[in-house]
């Protein structure tokens, strides 16, 4: 019986590394003009000279290639949001954490194991970059497909700016913004599409389709939804839920949603579908904004269109699915509270913390500190003030507690893994419950936490690496609403092996690849990022200082004003008793 299983495990091995493949995908990453909207036509960054980027399409144990020329300007990495990229942390992608950036003129290629299914993107993971357009879906396809369904589309949600993200940046990451109110979008795109355009999906009578909703947006949040249809949702984030029927569906910036929708059997009407922006992510709503985006189900060109208002807003709960792979909630080893705060600094800019710490990148990139430190690479000390770092155990199950005492929802993003969402409720969590939830919790990449409410994730460390954690909205990640979590830096020294490309681009822009935050030794760490910091809330030197002298300077204009007073007074006395000067 032992030999038989033997048996036909080999041949289920032999039988998969048979349909193994590479898929690769050649990408030229240039400058191209695009006008999605018909409002205004800008640059926007494309691939092969084409503009929205194309999907990419692969298969479970496949590996991705993706050979990457840059045609810009400046330098460029890519991300490919939601894969574990376990064994690979090296080609995550995110600019100085594992990446020094492809420089302008290089090329590079990444070689991404495909380990799981699902719906996914891609998008650069260079300053604000993907505001530009450089962004696609990334569709991971299971060979034995768990749903049934006829076709699949795949539909991006995406907020749309006028403006170029580096002037947009600029713009936030100013002393003339205090508040750190986010630029607003001058409207959505749907499937590419917006303004007077609406994007049309074509329905056949009685077909069951799978709908891909991805939300590759750079702040705005979107709530969809189809006019007299069911909707029934499949996924999130490239994890398999149970069926469960729903009235809309919620997507933050960086979140997926699958769903199953069948067609009438009758073809004699047309339906709208939503994509509403939700303004609430906004400081202010500019005149002209078309923030209720919609769209046509089109079962026949010249069918009329048939409203249906008694769509179902109510709210959707993403922690409320079931998981169609069941796993028991973890415990935890090891466990970060991590508060979520805006604030202005001491660089006059308003940034966003974890625990009050902006993100500032080190001088060498962090997962080669963590590669090249030996035995300190296990000491947080050695990432530098700025990084936020922490450091767990391989194995160990890790429980980050985040608390968003901010005005503002924030959808925050994980590298390198799922985790498990164990509770939410109002802020602040209480640190002496632990929750221990009977029934298996439900997983997902990113998870979006409103103003004033915690949320509790935990995951496994079971891969080795440097993994960002990030809010998703892309102009609170350049504000500083960062940290890095560094899994078992000493097993990350026994199995990666660094590609001598990615070496030979950070030699080219000058960027150190040993050492800690500094390049520098053991824990001097002179030259590192060491703030801004949050304005102190006692009287420092320079404080009393300054107070001194603008009590001086008062006290210097009071006696003048007493003197020059006390003058006038005089000389009108004297000039009063002359009677001979007055008569002249």
């Amino acid at each position: 019986m032992v030999a038989g299983l033997i048996r036909t495990l080999a041949t289920g091995l032999l039988a998969a590394a048979a349909m193994a493949k590479d898929v690769t995908y050649y990408w030229d990453i240039g400058y191209v003009t695009a006008n999605p909207d018909g409002k205004m036509e800008r640059q926007v960054i494309g691939v092969n000279g084409v503009w929205p980027v194309p999907e990419i399409h692969a298969s479970l144990n496949d590996t991705l290639v993706l050979e990457i020329r840059n045609s810009l300007n400046t330098p460029t990495t890519l991300h490919s949001h939601g894969l574990y990229q376990n064994g690979t942390n090296y080609y995550d992608g995110p600019f100085m954490v594992t990446q020094c950036g492809i420089p302008p003129g290089a090329n590079f290629t990444y070689r991404i194991p495909v380990q799981q299914t699902g719906t996914y993107w891609i998008h650069s993971h260079y300053s604000a970059q993907y505001v530009d357009g450089i962004r696609a879906p990334v569709i991971l396809h299971d060979p034995d497909e768990p749903y049934k369904y006829d076709e699949e589309i795949v539909l991006t949600l995406e907020d749309w700016y006028h403006d170029q993200a580096a002037a947009l940046l600029k713009q936030f990451l100013s002393w003339k913004n205090p508040g750190g109110a986010e630029p607003v979008p001058s409207g959505a795109l749907i499937g590419g599409v917006g303004g007077d355009t609406q994007k049309k999906l074509a329905f056949e009578a009685g077909k069951t389709y799978r709908i891909r909703l991805i939300n590759m947006s750079a702040l705005s949040m979107f709530h969809f939804s189809i006019e007299g249809h069911t909707m029934r949702v499949i996924e999130v984030d490239g994890f398999d839920t149970e069926e469960q029927t729903v009235g809309n569906v919620i997507l933050s910036a960086a979140q997926r949603t699958s769903i199953l929708v069948t067609a009438h059997n009758e073809t004699d009407s047309n339906f709208v579908f939503h994509a509403d922006m939700d303004t609430d992510m906004f400081d202010n709503i500019p005149e002209g904004l078309n923030y209720n985006s919609t769209g046509i189900v089109e079962y026949s060109a010249d069918a009329p269109l048939k409203r249906d208002d008694s769509v179902d807003w109510s709210p959707f709960s993403d922690i409320d699915l079931v998981p169609r792979k069941k796993a028991a909630a973890l415990g935890f080893d090891v466990s970060f509270q991590l508060d979520v705060f805006f604030n202005q600094y001491t660089d006059a800019l308003n940034h966003g913390t974890f625990n009050n710490i902006t993100y500032v990148a080190p001088r060498v990139p962090v997962m080669m500190t963590a590669l090249t430190t030996g035995a300190d690479a296990l000491n947080a000390t050695v990432y530098g003030p700025q990084t936020n770092a922490r450091v767990v155990q391989h194995m160990q199950d890790v429980q980050l507690i985040v608390n968003n005492y901010d005005a503002g929802t924030h959808p925050f993003h994980l590298h390198g893994h799922h985790f498990q969402m164990i509770e939410r409720g109002p802020a602040p969590y209480d640190a002496s419950y632990n929750p221990r939830p009977t029934s298996p919790p439900m997983q997902r990449d990113t998870v979006t936490i409103p103003s004033m409410e915690y949320v509790i994730l935990r995951f496994r460390a079971d891969n080795p690496g440097a993994w960002f954690f990030h809010c998703h909205i892309e102009w609170h990640i350049e504000g500083g609403l960062a940290m890095v979590i560094l899994e078992a830096p000493d097993v990350m020294q026994k199995r990666l092996s660094v590609p001598q490309q990615i070496l030979d681009h950070c030699a080219q822009a000058s960027i150190p690849t040993e050492g800690n935050a500094a390049g520098r030794s053991g824990f001097d760490l002179e030259g590192a990022p060491d703030g801004p910091f949050p304005y102190p809330i006692h009287w420092t030197r320079k404080a009393r200082g300054a107070m001194a002298g603008c009590v001086l300077s008062a006290l210097v204009g009071f006696a003048t004003i007493f003197w020059y007073g006390w003058s006038s007074k005089k000389t009108y006395a004297t000039t009063a008793a002359s009677p001979a000067r007055l008569a002249e």
